[in-house]
C-alpha cells in the first residue's frame, strides 16, 4: 500500500517500512529551445526512536539529479543542530519534497543563465575596447603622419632661412670689407668697426607628446623596438619615415636630370597581314584610345578589338613615328626550300623503289620473293589495300627501300604519292594480260615525276605469256625498252618461280649508280609520310620514309598539321631502333593525332615551336575547308544542282589514313546530278560511339573498313537502329555503296509512245459521255493503254483509254490506217481535230 492511499474503513494498515526513495521526471528548458528530461530521486534518512520504532524522515534530503550549472560553493557547515521535529507523514510530506525539487531546479536555471549572461557581457566589453584600441591607433597614425609631415615643412623652412641669413652674412661680411678699404685708403679716418656674425637662435623642441591610453601602456611597449625609435637617436622627436626619405631621393634625381620632356623612343613594329587595334597599340606602346581616335580622324569608326589590314597599320605606326617591318603568318611555316646540305657532307644512300601496275599484276608477290617473306597471304582478296614500306638487304651487303603501292584504281592517289618520293619506278606488267587501265596510269605518274623506270614482266611462267607483246603495247605509251632501241631497262621476271630476280636488283643497282643518290645524315631529320593509322594500343602510328638526316627517339617534330615527340621507332620487322637514317622507313610513335598521307616531316627545337607551326598549318587547313568561293553563274547553278540532288549521307571509318582518302574519293565519283554523296565523317580508328551518334542525327550508314565498333558503340547502333557496314574489299564497298544509292533514288521509268490518231467526229455516248471517232495515223492503239490529248500541240488530258471500238464491236486493238472508236475515263472534253497519242511507261531498276 502506498503512502498516498487512504486506509479504507475497517482495514488495518499492514506493517512494514516505508520506502526511503522517492523517484520522479523532470523537465529542463534550455536557450534556442533545447529541452532535456532527467530523472530525480529524493532520498530520506530513516531514524529509529529508542524504542527500535520507525520515525518520520529528517528534514535533511538528498538529491540526485541531472548536472546543472555551477553554483556557487557552500560556506564551512557549522555543528550540526539538533534534530528538528519530525513532520507529519503522509500526503504533505510529499508535497514538500515536490516544492524542493522545483525550487533546487529553478535555482539552478537562474545560476545558468546568469553565468550566460555574464559571458555575454564579457563578450560585448571585450569588443568594446577592441574597436576603441582600434580606433585609438588609427587616431594616432593620423596625427603621426601629420606631426611628420609638418616636422618637415618646418626643417625645409628652416634650412632655407639658414641660407638666407648666410647669404646675408656673406653679404655684410663683404660690404664691411669694402668699406675697410676705402677708409684705409683715407687718411686720418677712424678704423672701421667689425662685423660679428650673429648666430641664430636654436628652435625649442616641441613639448612630449602625452601618452594616451592606460598607464601601463609605457611600461608594456618599452621593450619593443620601432622605426621611429630607432631613428630618434634617444632625443625623442618623431623623424621622418623611409618612404618619404625615398621619394625626397627620387625627386632630388629627377632634379638632377633635368625636367625637360623626355625624347619619344622609336620602336620597330611587326605587322603581320591582318592585326587587332588592341595588338597594334600593344606592339607601339601606345595608349589604343589614341589609336582608336587616329582612325576616326581617318574616316573608319574601329574598336579596340577590330582587325585591320596592313596597309591602314602602316598608316598608323608611321603617324606615331614608329618604324614598321612588314610580316607574313606564312613565315611562321618551315621552309626547306632553300636548306641545301654542302657537297661535303653528302654521303650515299639506298635507293627507294617503288613497284607499280595494275592490281593482280604481282607486285606484292615480286616484293615478298625479294624479302623472302609472305605479305600477300595477309591482304584482303589479295590485293594490296595500302602502301607498304619494306628494306631488303642483297647478297653484297648493300639495301634497297622498296614501296609496294595499291593498283586498285580507287588508289590513284597513293600511286602518285608513290611516285612522288621514289627514286626508281620498277613498272609491273604481267606477260599474260598485258597492259591495263591502272598500268597506264601508272606510267602516266612515274613520267610526272621524272624518275626513271623499270619495266618487269611477270607471270613468264604461265602458259601463254608474250613478253615481246607487252614491249610492243608499251611503244604506244612512249615508253620504249632497251632491246627495242629505247633506253628504258626491262627484265622478265617469275615472282612464282623466282626467276629473273638476280638481274633485277642489278639493274636497281645500276640505275641507283646513275643517280649518285646522296644525302647527309649528320643533320635534322626531314622526311615524308608513307602511311598514318590510328592503333587500338599505341595510338597515332605514321609510316616515315626519311629524306635527309637521321630521326632519333627524342626529337621533336611538326608533321602536317599535327606535332608530337618520338617515343619509339619500330622498322619494317617489328623491332625497335634508336635512330632511323636516310632512305629508312620506320613507324613513328607519339604523334599528337594522325597526319595524312604525304605530309612531310621536319625536326624542330623545342616544343613551343612545333605546336606554334601545327596551329599556324591548322588554321590554314580550316580557312580552305570553311572558305567560300566568289559568287558566279557557274556557282550558282552548281549550288542549286546540289541542292536539287538527293543526299546518302555516310560515316567513313577506316584503318589507314590512304584507306580513308582511297574510298572517300571513290565515293565523291559515283555521285550524279540526282544524288550524292554526303560524308558526314572520315577518320582512321575503330567505330566509336562519337561516330554511332553522328550518324543516328541523319540516319546514315557507318561504312568500316578493315576496323570493327566496340562494345558501346554496337550497344548505341542497337539502340538508334543505325546500320554498321564492314568491308574488307574496296570492290565489295563501292558495289554496295553505288546498289543502296540507286536503291534510295527508286526505279527508273522510261515512256515509249506506240501510236498516234486523229479525232475525226464526237459522238454522244449515254447521258453525259461522249466517245470520238479515231482515224489511227501511226502505230497501234490498244484498250487500257496510257493516252493524252494534245490541241493545237498542247496537252488537254493525260489518263487511260476506257473502251475501245470498231463499228459496235470491241477489239483490242487497232492498227495504223483504220478508224475506230474510243472513250477516255472521267473526261468528256474532246474535239475535232484533236491528237489522241498513246504511250507505254517501263519501269526499270535504276543504276549509278
Amino acid at each position: 500500500m502506498s503512502d498516498t492511499e487512504k486506509p479504507k474503513l475497517g482495514m488495518r494498515a499492514p506493517l512494514g517500512l516505508k520506502r526511503t526513495v522517492e523517484t520522479g521526471k523532470v523537465k529542463q528548458s534550455f536557450s534556442h529551445g533545447r529541452s532535456n528530461t532527467v530523472v530525480v530521486e529524493v532520498k530520506r534518512r530513516r531514524v529509529l526512536g529508542p524504542q527500535g520504532q520507525a520515525e518520520a524522515p529528517a528534514q535533511q534530503e538528498e538529491v540526485a539529479a541531472a548536472p546543472v550549472a555551477e553554483a556557487p560553493r557552500p560556506a564551512p557547515a557549522p555543528a550540526r543542530p539538533a534534530a528538528p521535529p519530525p513532520r507529519p507523514s503522509g500526503s504533505n510530506d510529499l508535497m514538500s519534497r515536490q516544492e524542493l525539487q522545483a525550487k533546487l531546479l529553478r535555482e539552478a536555471e537562474e545560476a545558468r543563465m546568469q553565468a550566460l549572461e555574464e559571458a555575454r557581457r564579457r563578450e560585448e566589453r571585450a569588443r568594446l575596447e577592441a574597436s576603441e584600441e582600434e580606433r585609438r591607433r588609427a587616431e594616432e597614425n593620423r596625427r603621426a603622419e601629420e606631426e611628420a609631415a609638418a616636422r618637415a615643412a618646418e626643417d625645409a623652412a628652416r634650412a632655407a632661412a639658414e641660407a638666407q641669413q648666410q647669404a646675408e652674412v656673406s653679404e655684410n661680411v663683404a660690404v664691411e670689407a669694402e668699406g675697410q678699404e676705402e677708409e684705409e685708403r683715407r687718411p686720418g679716418t677712424p678704423p672701421p668697426r667689425r662685423f660679428t656674425p650673429v648666430t641664430p637662435a636654436k628652435r625649442p623642441e616641441p613639448p612630449a607628446r602625452p601618452s594616451r591610453g592606460r598607464q601601463g601602456d609605457d611600461r608594456r611597449q618599452s621593450g619593443k623596438l620601432t622605426v621611429t625609435r630607432a631613428l630618434d637617436d634617444g632625443e625623442g622627436a618623431r623623424a621622418r619615415s623611409l618612404a618619404a626619405l625615398k621619394r625626397a631621393r627620387e625627386k632630388d634625381k629627377r632634379a638632377h636630370q633635368g625636367g625637360g620632356p623626355q625624347a619619344k623612343q622609336v620602336r620597330d613594329v611587326n605587322v603581320p597581314e591582318s592585326i587587332t587595334v588592341a595588338e597594334l597599340a600593344n606592339r607601339m606602346a601606345e595608349r589604343a584610345a589614341d589609336l582608336v581616335k587616329a582612325l576616326f580622324k581617318m574616316g573608319m569608326p574601329v574598336t579596340v578589338n577590330q582587325v585591320i589590314d596592313q596597309d591602314t597599320a602602316e598608316l598608323l605606326v608611321t603617324e606615331f613615328g614608329h618604324n614598321i617591318k612588314r610580316v607574313s603568318d606564312a613565315d611562321v611555316d618551315l621552309s626547306t626550300e632553300h636548306d641545301i646540305d654542302a657537297e661535303d657532307t653528302l654521303k650515299q644512300r639506298p635507293p627507294v623503289v617503288t613497284i607499280m601496275g595494275h592490281v593482280d599484276h604481282g607486285k606484292t608477290s615480286l616484293l615478298d620473293a625479294l624479302r623472302g617473306t609472305d605479305v600477300v597471304s595477309g591482304e584482303a582478296g589479295g590485293i594490296t589495300q595500302h602502301i607498304g614500306a619494306y628494306q631488303v638487304t642483297v647478297k653484297d651487303g648493300s639495301k634497297i627501300t622498296f614501296l609496294d603501292t595499291p593498283g586498285h584504281e580507287a588508289f590513284s592517289e597513293m600511286r602518285a604519292r608513290g611516285a612522288n618520293i621514289t627514286d626508281i619506278v620498277i613498272l609491273m606488267v604481267a606477260g599474260d594480260d598485258g597492259l591495263r587501265p591502272q598500268t597506264i596510269e601508272a606510267i602516266n605518274h612515274t613520267k610526272a615525276a621524272g624518275v626513271p623506270m623499270i619495266v618487269a614482266i611477270n607471270k613468264m611462267d604461265k602458259p601463254g605469256s608474250n613478253a615481246q607483246r607487252v614491249r610492243e603495247a608499251l611503244l604506244q605509251y612512249d615508253v620504249q625498252v632497251e632491246s627495242l632501241g629505247g633506253d628504258t631497262q626491262e627484265v622478265e621476271v617469275s615472282a612464282l618461280q623466282k626467276t629473273g630476280l638476280d638481274e633485277l636488283i642489278e639493274k636497281i643497282q645500276l640505275q641507283a649508280e646513275l643517280l649518285e643518290l646522296k644525302a647527309n645524315p649528320d643533320r635534322t631529320a626531314e622526311g615524308t609520310v608513307v602511311e598514318a593509322k590510328l592503333d587500338k594500343g599505341r595510338g597515332p602510328v605514321a609510316t616515315i620514309l626519311v629524306g635527309r638526316g637521321t630521326l632519333k627517339v627524342g626529337d621533336i617534330f611538326v608533321v602536317g598539321a599535327e606535332s608530337g615527340k618520338v617515343r619509339a621507332l619500330v622498322d619494317d620487322k617489328g623491332r625497335q631502333v634508336k635512330q632511323a637514317g636516310p632512305s629508312a622507313p620506320v613507324e613513328v610513335l607519339g604523334l599528337s593525332g594522325v597526319p595524312s598521307a604525304g605530309d612531310p616531316l621536319s625536326v624542330v627545337e623545342n616544343e613551343a615551336r612545333a605546336r606554334e607551326v601545327a596551329a599556324y598549318r591548322s588554321s590554314v587547313i580550316l580557312a580552305k575547308r570553311t572558305t567560300s568561293a566568289p559568287a558566279s553563274l557557274e556557282t550558282m547553278f552548281s549550288a542549286l544542282r546540289e541542292k536539287q540532288a538527293q543526299q546518302y549521307p555516310v560515316v567513313v571509318k577506316a584503318d589507314a589514313q590512304g584507306s580513308v582518302e582511297a574510298i572517300v574519293g571513290s565515293l565523291n565519283k559515283i555521285s550524279t546530278d540526282d544524288i550524292q554523296v554526303r560524308i558526314l565523317h572520315s577518320g582512321v580508328g575503330g567505330i566509336t560511339e562519337s561516330d554511332v551518334t553522328l550518324a543516328a542525327a541523319s540516319k546514315a550508314p557507318i561504312i568500316g573498313f578493315n576496323v570493327r565498333a566496340n562494345a558501346k558503340a554496337r550497344e548505341f547502333a542497337t539502340r538508334d537502329g543505325v546500320a554498321l557496314k564492314y568491308y574488307d574489299v574496296i570492290y565489295d564497298l563501292l558495289d554496295e555503296i553505288r546498289a543502296a544509292m540507286a536503291g534510295q533514288l527508286g526505279p527508273e521509268y522510261f515512256e515509249t509512245v506506240v501510236g498516234r490518231a486523229e479525232v475525226r467526229e464526237v459522238f454522244s455516248a449515254g447521258k453525259h459521255g461522249k466517245a470520238a471517232g479515231l482515224l489511227v495515223l501511226e502505230g497501234y492503239i490498244r484498250q487500257k493503254l496510257r493516252a493524252r490529248v494534245m490541241r493545237d500541240d498542247v496537252i488537254i488530258y493525260n489518263g487511260s483509254i476506257a473502251s475501245l471500238r470498231r463499228f459496235k464491236d470491241d477489239v483490242p486493238e487497232v492498227r495504223a490506217g483504220l478508224e475506230c472508236g474510243i472513250t477516255l475515263e472521267a473526261s468528256t472534253d474532246i474535239k475535232p481535230g484533236d491528237i489522241v497519242e498513246t504511250f507505254e511507261v517501263e519501269e526499270r531498276a535504276r543504276t549509278l
